[in-house]
C-alpha cells in the first residue's frame, strides 16, 4: 500500500519571492507551500503526498474552499494535488504533528521514526485514501474478481521519496529510462493455460459477453492473447492501454494499442530485466503482437544511464519533461535498473499542473 501520510521532518525552509505570509517547506525531495511561522527547520510534521484523499475532519477544514470533492467510492473529502502559488510549485501538504495529538502520542510511544529509518506511516490511522481518476464507462466491463494476488500492481516510488535516503544506492546502478505513457494500466497474463486480462484494479471476465470491453478487445486485436498462448509460460505482460476515449487520448491515436512497460514471471515471482523484456517483446512481435504501426513498448530514452554523484534532484526532475509519442508534454519517465533490482519514476511537474484535474 502506498504510504500517503507519513511522519517526517522539515529539512529546509525557503522564502518565496514577493510573499510575506507563506514560505516553502522542503520535506525529503518534496517542496510544499506552508504558512510562514508554522514550522522551524527540523520540525516533525505529517506529510500528505499528492493523490491523498483526506477525510472530512476539523483539522482539514481549511482546505474546503480549494480541495473539497465528492468522489464515487471514496465519499466526501479533500484532494491533495500539485498546485502553483505565487509562481511556486507546491506538492503535498505538511501539517505540524502537534495538530494530531493521537498520532503524536503513538509516534513518541513507538519511537519508530528517525532519519535513517522508513517514515512512520499514518495513512490508515488518519483514514487517508488514494485518489484515482474515475474509470471510463467503456473500460469498466464485467469483473471476474480483484486484481490477481500472484501479480504485483505496477506502482514505482517517486524520486522525491527516495532521493534523500537512497541516493548512495542509485549512483551505483545503471538504468533503462523509458517514457511514462498516460493511458490506463493493463495486465494480460497466462497462468496454467488460462488467459486473464486486468484493468488497474480488477480481473476482467474473458468471455463473449465481455468481448466489447476495451481491455479485452485490445488484448485480442493487438495479438497478445494469441502470442501468450503460443508462449505457454506462466507470465504477465503489463502495459499502458492508449487510444480513443482513454485519458483524453493525448497522443491522438486512432486505434487502441497496448504499450508494454513490464513483464512479470509468475512462477519465479520476479520482474524481467530490461534485456529479458526486450527479448520477449521481439518474440511477441514475431507472433503478431502490434501497436497499429508503432513499436509495442514504452519509448526507450536511454538503454543504459548512470546517475552521477554531482546530479541534483532538480536535474533529475528536469528529465521528466519532454515529448511523448506525439504529445509535446509527456507524463514523466521511469527508471529501471538494468540488473532488475530497482525501479522508480519521475513525474513531470509541468504535466501535473496541466493535467492533474
Amino acid at each position: 500500500m502506498r504510504q500517503l501520510a507519513t511522519v517526517r521532518s522539515v529539512t529546509e525552509l525557503k522564502p518565496i519571492e514577493g510573499a510575506d505570509l507563506i514560505e516553502l517547506a522542503v520535506v525529503d525531495g518534496w517542496e510544499c507551500v506552508v504558512k510562514k511561522g508554522d514550522f522551524t527547520r527540523g520540525q516533525t510534521c505529517i506529510y500528505f503526498e499528492i493523490d491523498s484523499f483526506l477525510p472530512v475532519r476539523p483539522e482539514f477544514e481549511f482546505l474546503r474552499k480549494s480541495c473539497f470533492k465528492t468522489v464515487e467510492g471514496l465519499g466526501d473529502g479533500f484532494r491533495v494535488k500539485t498546485i502553483r502559488l505565487r509562481g511556486q510549485i507546491s506538492q503535498g501538504l505538511a501539517v505540524p504533528l502537534s495538530v494530531f495529538p493521537e498520532i503524536m502520542q503513538e509516534f513518541h510511544k513507538t519511537r519508530i521514526y528517525n532519519p535513517e529509518n522508513p517514515d512512520f506511516d499514518v495513512t490508515e490511522m488518519l483514514g487517508v485514501q488514494l485518489y484515482e481518476k474515475p474509470i471510463s464507462v467503456n473500460l469498466a466491463g464485467q469483473v471476474k474478481g480483484n486484481f490477481p494476488w500472484f501479480i504485483p500492481k505496477s506502482n514505482q516510488n517517486r524520486i522525491q521519496n527516495i532521493w534523500r535516503r537512497e541516493r548512495d544506492i542509485l549512483v551505483t546502478k545503471e538504468f533503462e529510462v523509458t517514457t511514462k505513457l498516460d493511458g490506463s494500466s493493463c495486465t494480460i497474463y497466462l497462468k496454467d493455460g488460462e488467459i486473464g486480462v486486468c484493468s488497474r484494479n480488477m480481473d476482467l471476465k474473458v468471455n463473449d459477453e465481455n468481448k466489447d470491453n476495451t481491455f479485452i478487445r485490445a488484448a485480442h486485436d493487438c495479438g497478445y492473447v494469441h502470442a501468450l498462448m503460443t508462449l505457454n509460460k506462466n507470465i504477465a505482460i503489463q502495459g499502458e492501454l492508449m487510444g480513443p476515449r482513454i485519458e483524453g487520448n493525448k497522443e491522438n491515436l486512432t486505434k487502441h494499442s497496448i504499450f508494454i512497460f513490464d513483464v512479470y514471471d509468475i512462477d519465479e515471482q520476479r520482474y524481467f530485466t530490461p534485456a529479458e523484456r526486450h527479448d520477449l517483446v521481439n518474440y511477441l512481435i514475431n507472433c503478431g503482437v502490434h501497436a497499429n504501426g508503432l513499436w509495442p513498448h514504452a519509448p526507450v530514452l536511454h538503454k543504459s544511464k548512470n546517475i552521477e554523484d554531482s546530479n541534483s534532484l532538480n536535474e533529475l526532475l528536469a528529465i521528466a519533461d519532454g515529448p511523448s509519442l506525439s504529445n509535446p508534454n509527456r507524463e514523466g519517465v521511469v527508471f529501471k535498473a538494468t540488473d532488475g533490482s530497482y525501479t522508480f519514476k519521475i513525474i513531470s511537474n509541468n504535466y501535473l499542473l496541466k493535467n492533474d484535474d
